[in-house]
């Protein structure tokens, strides 16, 4: 009685996710239609938090520097303690006059080390007077029409527009758990009710923001966000909550070039940041891995365990799992036949996060190049 309950439960969660959850698992398939070309081309800076990142970062400024954009734009490139030479590999990557670097100043304290670089960053472009704010990462190539675009969006009566990078997935790690990545995060912040107006929902991906200046002043700037570790998540809320729509959704051409070569890096980049989400809350931890469970691994255990009854209803659970991991594995070409195969991917990201909550009780949480950004207080 008990396992066909738990099998009728995760039944019902994929009914709802697959019918009621704003589609996301659809995101994958859709083409968003261009908005119209605005009169004029607003004014655009691009700010650029960098921390070690010469192997990425000459690729990142190339692509921001051969943007097909008519309007004026400059680039500012706020070096965050670099010791690899980050700082010499934008300059060369830049021709003259298109980009400023930085030092950011002594970090200090209740800011994020990132937050405290965007601050920066966004106080040296108000000389330039933009009138929109590109928040990118040092890892981020854009395409060459992805300025006129987002300022397109942004003109049609957005206060934030983000677009979640595609991802790298080459490794054996990242096959398996990247479109696993964006599927999860975009079953919590569906796009569709990011964009619309009934839900309340409001998220976005921090490697492609561009926010109205007026916006971000109206919310009292980075500052007002500045202990946040999802940053990208955070800033979206405060836009929203100032009236400001928010527009979320996933480019193929905009790409992170940043690797995660094994299993054990891809847990680290989860667990930075999976505790903070559950607002290091010990009974939302508990809630996650059960409905984790539930969602996940019940279906598949019961199919193989269960009762006839039982059994019944996991594969059909399992069934309509895979239905709605299609889209995301087409859209990062990896085989249909890795769908069956997301309970094991689910279990991994159950374990990162409980990862992640024992390094926060350790002091340890939020690790990032050498910074703890998110530990339990110390009495």
């Amino acid at each position: 009685m008990i396992a066909e309950l738990a099998a009728a439960a995760a039944l019902a969660i994929w009914v709802y996710l697959l019918t009621a959850r704003g589609g996301f698992w659809l995101e994958f398939l859709r083409t968003p239609t261009a908005p119209p070309r605005p009169g004029r081309a607003p004014s655009i800076v691009a700010v650029i938090p960098a921390r070690n990142e010469a192997p990425s970062v000459a690729l990142a400024i190339g692509s921001l520097c051969s943007q097909n954009y008519p309007g004026p734009f400059h680039i500012v490139l706020v070096d965050d303690g670099s010791d690899d030479g980050t700082a010499g590999a934008a300059r060369a990557a830049a021709p003259a006059g298109l980009l400023t670097v930085v030092k950011a100043p002594p970090l200090p304290a209740g800011w994020s080390g990132k937050l405290w670089a965007v601050a920066e960053g966004v106080r040296c472009a108000a000389a330039h007077s933009p009138d929109l704010l590109l928040l990118t990462d040092a890892d981020i190539v854009h395409p060459p029409d992805a300025l006129a675009g987002l300022a397109a969006r942004a003109e049609s009566g957005y206060g934030l527009v983000s677009y979640m990078a595609t991802l790298e997935c080459r490794t054996l790690a990242e096959h398996a758990l990247v479109p696993a990545f964006v599927f999860f995060f975009f079953m919590l912040y569906p796009p569709a009710w990011v964009r619309g107006n009934a839900h309340r929902t409001a998220g976005a991906a921090g490697g492609c923001m561009l926010i109205r200046r007026s916006v971000l002043e109206s919310i009292g700037g980075i500052q007002a966000i500045r202990g946040a570790l999802i940053d990208d998540c955070a800033l979206a809320q405060a836009v929203q909550r100032q009236g400001a729509r928010v527009w979320l959704s996933l480019d193929a051409g905009t790409r992170s070039i940043r690797s995660y070569r094994s299993f054990g890096e891809v847990g680290r980049m989860i667990s930075r940041t999976a505790f903070t989400q559950l607002r290091h809350s010990g009974w939302l931890l508990l809630g996650t891995v059960l409905a984790l469970t539930v969602t996940y691994l019940v279906p598949p255990v019961l199919s193989v365990t269960g009762s006839t009854r039982a059994a019944g209803l996991g594969s059909l659970a399992w069934l309509l799992m895979c239905c709605a991991y299609f889209p995301a594995l087409r859209f990062y070409r990896r085989s249909p036949l890795w769908a069956p195969f997301l309970p094991a991917v689910a279990l991994f990201y159950m374990g990162a996060t409980l990862h992640s909550a024992l390094a926060w009780w350790r002091g340890s949480g939020g690790m990032w190049k050498g910074r703890v950004q998110d530990a339990a207080p110390r009495p």
